[in-house]
């Protein structure tokens, strides 16, 4: 029988991305940079959206759009070129979308953004959840009404966490993680909740909370304890010059999501995601620089450095027969007229 439920259920903040490069350094007050390239993107729960919509995953996104043309043109992006269903999605009259201004210098980057809370809480944008096979949610300080009831209809909920700006580091937060089948944390957030001094020993206090756990390192690879399996792996990052790194957590946990989809075992999981997030970072933008089975068919066929080829040979079994078309990037600026016309 077929299988009708979404394969990702997703809700949160989304923005308009401006994402200027090339920089250098960050500009000094009253200084005046040149950048050497520039994208536009939709932002913020698109990144994840997009990133798991490119794997073939049946993507429903639940989140608030502005009136205005960049609100506009997200939706148009999201829709028609990405395939996300926004049936759960809404628009705010009278509001304008959410716009973030990134500068990316190095393997960093500084952030503007203007906007305002929508209208519609994630619960309210929800309600009653429909079944989906998997949620990718943030978790925050005050519980989301949502995540439980999607739990309850038998959702795998997998979970990240943000920077804590009070630098509190609540650890009733992880109370959350009994509604979680999987929690993916970098290293700074994971010692952070846990108290601990080393992103092993932080693993070490996850799993016994949550069945699979993740913890992400940057450019020193992540490590994960699958409890159903009970397999623990550790894999090495990428050597990838970083172009944009924004939105490239997002594309680690959706790729995670669509290989654990696939019951592959832990170690193609994880490297499977460092390197989707580590082909993300060579081009600007969050959602859309997201590679996609095209982008991992493409690299894999053109691999030629006889290490990588036996640590990622697993992939010639796993990538499908067709990877698709090319997927787009972000462009300079967006069209003059919606996508679809």
């Amino acid at each position: 029988m077929d299988d009708d439920r979404p394969d990702v259920l997703l809700t949160g903040l989304l923005f308009y991305d401006l994402v200027l490069t090339g920089l250098g350094k960050p500009p000094a007050p009253g200084e005046e940079i040149w950048t050497e390239g520039m994208g536009s993107s939709p932002g913020g729960i698109a990144n994840l959206a997009v990133a798991a919509s490119r794997f073939g995953l049946k993507t429903s996104l639940a989140t608030v759009f502005g009136d205005d043309f960049y609100g506009t043109h997200c939706r148009a992006v999201l829709a028609d070129q990405e395939g996300i269903d926004l049936a759960l999605s809404r628009t705010a009259p009278g509001r304008p979308t959410p716009v973030t201004v990134s500068l990316a210098y190095g393997a960093d980057r500084a952030l503007v953004t203007h906007g305002q809370e929508p209208p519609y809480s994630q619960d309210a944008l929800m309600g009653d959840p429909p079944e989906a096979r998997t949620a990718l949610v943030h978790l925050e300080a005050e519980p989301r009404e949502w995540i439980g009831k999607a739990a309850a209809n038998g959702t795998l909920v997998y979970a990240d966490v943000g920077w804590d700006p009070t630098q509190q580091w609540s650890a009733s937060l992880l109370d959350q993680l009994s509604l979680c089948h999987a929690f993916l944390p970098n290293e700074t957030e994971a010692m952070a909740y846990t108290r601990t001094d080393s992103a092993r020993a932080a693993l070490g206090t996850l799993a016994e909370l949550v069945p699979v756990a993740v913890v992400t390192r940057g450019g020193d690879g992540s490590m994960a304890v699958d409890q159903t399996t009970g397999e623990f792996a550790e894999v090495p990052a990428l050597d990838i010059d970083v172009l944009d790194a924004t939105g490239a957590g997002d594309v680690f946990g959706a790729s995670f999501v669509a290989a654990s989809l696939g019951g592959w075992p832990l170690a193609e999981r994880l490297r499977f995601a460092v390197l989707a997030a580590g082909l993300s970072v060579r081009r600007h933008g969050g959602a859309l620089a997201a590679p996609g089975w095209y982008g991992i068919h493409h690299w894999w066929h053109s691999l030629d450095d006889p290490g990588l080829r036996r640590s990622y040979g697993f992939l010639a079994d796993r990538l499908p027969p067709d990877p698709g078309p090319p997927v787009r990037h972000a462009p300079v600026t967006p069209p003059n007229i919606p996508l679809g016309t």
